[in-house]
C-alpha cells in the first residue's frame, strides 16, 4: 500500500511538470499563430499562390497543436482535481442550436452535410452546465468531423428520453432493484451521428480511455484525449456517454444528462462503475 502510494504521488508530480510544460508552450505558440494569420491576410504584403499554401498548411498544425495542449492542460485538471460544476436552469436546445451555428462552416467548408434536428419544447428547462456541455458535444462534433469524408453527413440531435436508473438495494434484501415506475422522460439524450467508417465493437469501450485515439483512420489526429475529457465531464454532471456503431455503417455518439440531477439516484458503485467501463451505454 505504501509502494502503491509513492507511485501514485509520483505520477501525479510528473503529470503536473508536464501540465507546466505545456502551459509555457501556450504563449510563444499562440503568437506563432497571430503572425502567420497577419501574413496570411496580406497586411505584410502580397503572397504568391505557394507561400499562401505553406502558410496556411502552418497555420493548420499550430492550432491543431494549440487545440492538443489545451486538451493536455485540461485533461491534467481533471486528472488531478475534481471538476466543479456550474448548475444553472438552462434551455439545453438552445445550448446546442448555439454549437450547431458554430460548426456549420466549418463542416461547410468540408463539403461534409450538417444538420441539427431538435424541436421546439422537446426537452424542458434543467439545470446543467452549459459550457461543459458544449466542451463535450464539441469534443463530439470534432471526431466526426476529422472521421467523415466529403459529401458525408452528420447529425446533431436532442430528444427526451426514459432513462430507466437502477441504484444497488442497501440492506439484507435483495429483490427487485428497480427504483419507482417513471412514466415521463427524466433526462435528455443528445446524439451526434455520422456516415464515417465506423468503430468495431471491441473498441467501443476502450475509444473512451486517456490516450486512445479514435478509429484507425488516416485522417485522425490529436492525442486521443477528447473522449476521455468528455468521459470525466460527463461524469461530473452525473450523465453517461457512449457509442453505438460498426464498421462501415458510421457511428452514433450519446449523451444522457438528468433532467433534476438532485434526484437522478446514481450512487457512489454506480459512478465508480461507469468509471471503469468508460461509462456505459443507455
Amino acid at each position: 500500500m505504501r509502494n502503491y502510494s509513492r507511485l501514485q504521488g509520483r505520477m501525479r508530480r510528473r503529470t503536473l511538470a508536464l501540465a507546466s510544460a505545456a502551459h509555457e508552450l501556450k504563449t510563444p505558440l499562440s503568437i506563432l499563430s497571430g503572425y502567420l494569420e497577419i501574413l496570411l491576410n496580406g497586411k505584410l504584403g502580397t503572397l504568391t499562390e505557394r507561400q499562401s499554401q505553406v502558410l496556411k498548411a502552418m497555420h493548420g498544425s499550430s492550432l491543431r497543436l494549440q487545440q492538443f495542449i489545451q486538451d493536455f492542460l485540461t485533461y491534467t485538471a481533471l486528472e488531478t482535481t475534481t471538476p466543479a460544476v456550474q448548475w444553472e436552469l438552462g434551455d439545453l436546445r438552445a445550448c446546442l442550436r448555439e454549437l450547431y451555428e458554430i460548426w456549420l462552416p466549418r463542416f461547410q467548408d468540408k463539403g461534409i452535410a450538417f444538420y441539427f434536428m431538435a424541436q421546439e419544447q422537446t426537452v424542458p428547462a434543467f439545470p446543467f452546465d452549459y459550457h461543459k456541455i458544449q466542451r463535450v458535444v464539441s469534443h463530439l462534433l470534432e471526431n466526426a468531423y476529422t472521421c467523415v469524408p466529403s459529401r458525408g453527413t452528420v447529425w446533431l440531435s436532442l430528444e427526451p428520453y426514459l432513462w430507466d436508473r437502477r441504484v444497488h438495494q442497501h440492506g439484507r434484501f435483495i429483490g427487485e432493484r428497480r427504483q419507482v415506475l417513471v412514466a415521463a422522460p427524466n433526462a435528455a439524450r443528445i446524439n451526434v451521428c455520422d456516415t464515417g467508417p465506423g468503430i468495431a465493437p471491441e473498441f467501443h469501450q476502450e475509444i473512451f480511455e486517456d490516450f486512445v485515439s479514435l478509429r484507425h483512420h488516416p485522417d485522425a489526429q490529436g492525442g486521443g484525449l477528447g473522449l476521455a475529457i468528455a468521459r470525466r465531464l460527463m461524469q461530473a454532471q452525473q450523465g453517461k456517454i457512449w457509442v453505438e456503431s460498426q464498421v462501415d455503417r458510421g457511428a452514433k455518439f450519446s449523451v444522457l444528462l438528468p433532467l433534476n440531477p438532485a434526484e437522478s439516484g446514481q450512487t457512489r458503485d454506480e459512478r465508480g462503475e461507469n468509471e471503469r467501463n468508460g461509462s456505459g451505454s443507455g
